[in-house]
């Protein structure tokens, strides 16, 4: 008993935990920074990935983001929606790649400063994380 005790007691600084506080608190960050932008912290990453990498297939795209291909699809709709994003065909008509449009590419002009004034003071909000060892 005194074992899972001890054991109960180290839960309290859980890497997982810790890292899921952290992460809800960088996003917090970031998208207090974009508000009243039109654009959401995730919307600008996957504007900025389509600039870099220009159109790519919904498989793709997703494994750069580390989403899933359904949370990917939710936010391109939106993305498509506002004429930021387009769909465009591949050689092969059974791919769909999303390509960013001249819409797209001043909207991330315009939230640039933004996403530089979040990436520059993200580190406070880090120091209030004290994450144990990552790896061993």
């Amino acid at each position: 008993m005194a074992d899972f005790q001890f054991l109960l007691e180290r839960t309290r600084h859980c890497t997982c935990s810790s890292l899921r506080r952290a992460t809800r608190a960088v996003t917090a960050h970031y998208e207090a920074q974009f508000r009243g932008s039109g654009l959401r912290s995730t919307q600008f990453t996957i504007l900025s990935v389509l600039a870099q990498a220009g159109p790519l297939p919904m498989t793709r795209l997703a494994d750069l983001l580390g989403v899933e291909r359904t949370t990917l699809t939710r936010n391109l709709t939106v993305l498509a929606r506002g004429g930021l994003v387009e769909w465009a065909s591949a050689k092969d008509g059974r791919v769909r790649k999303a390509a960013l449009t001249k819409a797209g590419n001043a909207m991330l002009h315009k939230c640039m400063p933004r996403w530089v004034a979040a990436e520059a003071s993200v580190g406070k909000i880090l120091k209030k994380f004290r994450l144990p060892q990552l790896s061993t």
